[in-house]
């Protein structure tokens, strides 16, 4: 990576968490005291992430008053829901690195990111996906994979309790990935372009998964943190 760089996708609805948010884009509901983006950014950054690009949508001037003043944050709205990779060609005139971290907004996996890049470069990859293991959930993506981490089949959100292992919303990319994606439409990354990459390789990490997409794990989002204090 040049400087690690993380793209934060911050522009969901959020409907199943609205009655907890209270007008506000789902990765700034309150956790342990504080908006759950900014325990996450807290986190990186004691990772050594450095910059910070977040994908804005749904009420995304909440999130543009809130880090007006960062000045390792630069903020990029979507006019419309533009899917994740399309959020992020969105924001291709603020991303700087030949590779760059793409994260969840609402979630976070304690990946460890020396090694992960270390991975992605070893490898020669295109796309680099942290996968962890599933934890009884059936709204996660699964993946298959060959001997030496390449990813065979990339199986999202079946409803079934995921076995083996799962997407954990942690991507490391390619810059050039950038010119694959078509601007202005939805698009995804789980769905329309991880597919058909030839170059994509899973990480396995030991890390728990802890996201705030539904008011019963935004409970125990709750709980973990106001018990540990902060993201690690």
């Amino acid at each position: 990576m040049t400087g690690p760089e993380a793209v934060i996708l911050c522009g969901g609805l959020g409907r199943r968490l609205r009655a907890a948010v209270k007008g506000r884009p789902k990765p700034m509901a309150e956790v342990a005291g504080k908006p759950f983006l900014d325990l996450l950014l807290a986190g990186l950054r004691r990772r050594g992430v450095r910059r910070f690009v977040l994908c804005a949508g749904y009420r995304a001037g909440v999130i543009k008053r809130h880090y007006a003043a960062a000045a390792d944050v630069a903020v990029s709205v979507e006019a419309k829901p533009l899917g994740t990779a399309g959020a992020v060609k969105n924001a291709r005139r603020l991303i700087k690195g030949t590779s760059f971290l793409v994260l969840n907004g609402d979630s976070f996996c304690a990946v460890d990111l020396k090694r992960f890049a270390a991975f992605h470069r070893r490898k020669r990859a295109l796309a680099s996906v942290a996968l962890a293991k599933p934890s009884g959930r059936g709204d996660v993506g699964t993946v298959r994979l060959a001997a030496g981490g390449r990813i065979t089949a990339f199986l999202e959100k079946t409803g079934r309790k995921a076995g083996g292992l799962v997407n954990a919303g942690v991507y490391l990319l390619d810059r050039s990935l950038l010119a694959e994606i078509p601007a202005g439409k939805k698009y995804s990354f789980e769905y329309d372009l991880f597919p058909r990459l030839g170059r994509l390789y899973g990480f396995r990490t030991a890390a728990p998964l802890l996201d705030i997409g539904t008011p019963e794990r935004y409970a125990t989002a709750e709980a973990v943190l106001r018990k540990a204090g902060h993201l690690v």
